[in-house]
């Protein structure tokens, strides 16, 4: 496989590439599909992939979706499944890629772009995968997902070895890329990596100019703090964050902090953020397991945004129309995850952008 695929000595950002924003258009979106036997949903696998077809209709109706599976007997069953709930298959493309998990976000491919007399070019960052800190063995094959990815599509591809997950960060497109501290300076990712040497991949490798800095996570989250969960961008200037009210609430002070920390944030030209704070769900519990559910946890689609719920009448309809007013040109639409958060993660963890080009 690796025969087949270009490697490009030095770093995306010295050949002029950059990470584009999810915003940007998409020519589709990537999801590997969850496998029974996989750790991600023990007891549940049958609800969650109840989720995760609902998932990939809902992108479908916006985008293509490129699905990893691990073989053509998986393809057959995958795509009966997907017509059984009402997927437009002519949108959907697969391939024959294996997985450990389903988290997309994480081992999936990071596409770079530049521009070069007008035509737009693609390549692949392959990083190091070891399952969120060496937590959930075996994972050799979501390691080598993003070559394999490159070598379907005929991209070229950026390798570095320092280990990084998609859900950890986020870009605005001008510069600036939005980390936590405790994820990635986390001693079972990179021990005796500092964090300005993180800093320095994080900029050559995204092809950025700049990182702000988060916190902590929020209970129920096994990625050690990704900062999908926490804040992200929705333009340059803006930042969606969320909030917890309850001062009881295990995540009361940790958002506290986190929105503390965006107040005194600045984007890579030094100008401050403006800030829209979106509220936390009732607490999601399944057989006394606190769940990291999060409507933060959105993904950008062409012409829309797709949001997790989780069946709080309250605050999913808030959060809805607080982004559907922070995005009035983009079709705002919910997404229940009550099942798919059981495995630790929801839209934005379960899949990856490809930008068009």
């Amino acid at each position: 496989m690796s025969a087949r695929v270009k490697t490009f000595s030095g770093t995306p950002a010295e050949h002029g590439y950059t990470f584009p924003p999810e915003w940007g258009p998409h020519a589709a979106t990537w999801i590997s599909w969850p496998r029974p036997e996989g750790i991600s949903f023990p007891g549940s696998y049958h609800r969650a992939i109840v989720d995760v077809a609902r998932v990939v209709g809902a992108i479908s109706r916006f985008e293509p979706v490129c699905l990893n599976v691990p073989n053509a007997n998986y393809e057959r069953i995958v795509k009966n499944t997907l017509r059984a709930a009402g997927t437009r298959l002519s949108k959907v493309r697969v391939f024959h890629i294996p997985t450990n998990e389903c988290w997309t976000r994480d081992h999936g491919p990071a596409f770079v772009q530049r521009t070069r007399r007008g035509v737009v070019q693609t390549a692949v960052v392959d990083w190091g995968f070891n399952a969120w800190g060496g937590k959930y063995p075996p994972w050799d094959a979501d390691d080598a997902v993003p070559t394999r990815v490159a070598a379907a599509l005929g991209l070229p591809v950026f390798r570095n070895d320092l280990v990084m997950e998609g859900g950890a960060v986020d870009v605005n497109g001008e510069g600036t890329l939005l980390t936590t501290t405790s994820c990635l300076l986390h001693k079972n990712r990179n021990p005796g990596v500092s964090k300005a040497e993180i800093a320095r991949h994080l900029l050559a490798y995204y092809g950025q100019r700049h990182v702000v800095w988060l916190g902590e996570g929020i209970a129920g989250d096994d990625t050690d703090g990704h900062v999908d969960d926490l804040a992200r961008f929705i333009d340059a200037r803006t930042i969606v964050t969320a909030v917890e009210t309850d001062p009881t609430d295990a995540n009361y002070q940790v958002l506290l902090d986190n929105r503390r920390r965006l107040d005194r944030a600045r984007d890579a030209d030094g100008r401050p953020f403006t800030v829209i704070e979106l509220p936390m769900p009732e607490a999601v519990v399944f057989e006394g397991q606190r769940l990291p559910a999060t409507y933060v946890n959105f993904l950008f689609v062409n012409g829309g945004l797709l949001v997790p719920t989780f069946g709080d009448r309250v605050h999913d309809r808030q959060a809805l129309a607080r982004l559907q007013q922070a995005l009035p040109g983009r079709g705002v639409v919910g997404v229940d995850c009550r099942a798919l958060i059981w495995g630790l993660g929801a839209i934005h963890c379960l899949t990856q952008q490809q930008p068009r080009g």
